[in-house]
């Protein structure tokens, strides 16, 4: 993996070299750093009904209530690590799905519901971990779902870059220093599964499409599977804001596709690495040890 990384830096920097020539006359630059932070929850809580947006008092309340239950149980980083875009919600809305109307993501199909099973088994049975092969992708600093694709809000390190192209867009995550490099050029997907998928894009006037296949069968989002076909949109609303949406499509998983959205804001920052370096050596090694003193306790 460290080999494909570091191709994947010399690819990039060599995208990020032609930057300068610039996207078509017809196309938006995306190009900047932007975050993708709201505290506005994926699924809209049952509490909420059919509502889509709450008034101004309830969403302040929502805000405050959940404000002091995260800094009670959030344990991963304090408060002072938080973007500040994660206290509120977006637009006041109730949940990131808007397709389903309800806010929800749809059942999963019978195949799904068994591995979800099987997957909460293997929880239960591996509470202290044998290997690193038994502790998840994020705690071993391979892929984080935040990052995607797709993206999805998280407490902190909400920020994308984009490097833009006439033929490439490069998608930069600043989670786990991930980047997709999207050809434009209409070349067809190809045939290899990666942890991120194969990414192609194309412009549907002035919205930027991102579709998603192949993906790694060791990859998962929310349950996901190696059926996954995902589609971002990215739409430039205006200099400071673009639209982002996606629509999730595995058949093997959901009995129907379901598509979340919410804004990204222009940073005037630079975006520095976040150093979870592969394999998280450290954590690991104090993980695995007070397994072992767990074991010997149990």
């Amino acid at each position: 993996m460290t080999g494909v990384r570091i191709l994947t830096a010399v690819i990039a920097v060599g995208v990020i070299g032609i930057a300068h020539a610039a996207p078509g006359p017809t196309q938006p630059d995306l190009s900047g750093v932007w975050n993708y932070a709201t505290m506005t929850p994926m699924e809209r809580p049952q509490q909420f009904g059919d509502r889509e947006t709450l008034t101004a008092d309830e969403a302040a309340a929502y805000e405050n209530q959940t404000n002091t239950r995260q800094a009670n149980t959030n344990n991963t980083a304090g408060p002072d690590w938080w973007d500040p875009g994660t206290r509120h919600l977006s637009n006041r809305r109730t949940s990131l799905v808007v397709d389903p109307p309800n806010g929800r993501v749809p059942p999963l199909t019978a195949d799904g519901q068994k591995r979800a099973a099987e997957r909460a088994r293997l929880r239960r049975e591996h509470q202290w971990p044998d290997g690193p092969e038994d502790l998840e992708l994020n705690v071993r600093c391979l892929a984080w779902t935040v990052a995607g694709p797709p993206m999805t809000p998280g407490v902190y390190n909400n920020n994308v870059q984009f490097v833009q192209s006439r033929n490439n867009v490069v998608i930069v995550n600043e989670m786990i220093h991930d980047a997709r490099i999207v050809p434009l050029d209409g070349t067809p997907h190809g045939t290899l599964r990666r942890w991120m998928g194969d990414s192609r894009g194309h412009w549907d006037a002035s919205t930027l499409v991102v579709d998603t296949i192949n993906f790694s069968d060791k990859y998962n989002f929310r349950g996901s599977d190696q059926n996954l076909h995902l589609t971002e949109r990215f739409t430039k609303l205006d200099a400071n804001t673009i639209d982002y949406q996606f629509t999730v499509d595995d058949p093997t998983v959901w009995t129907a596709p379901w598509t979340a959205r919410f804004p990204l804001h222009r940073v005037n920052e630079r975006m520095y690495e976040y150093a979870c370096h592969e394999g998280n050596f450290r954590s690991m090694e104090g993980l695995l040890h007070s397994a072992r003193v767990m074991d010997k306790q149990n």
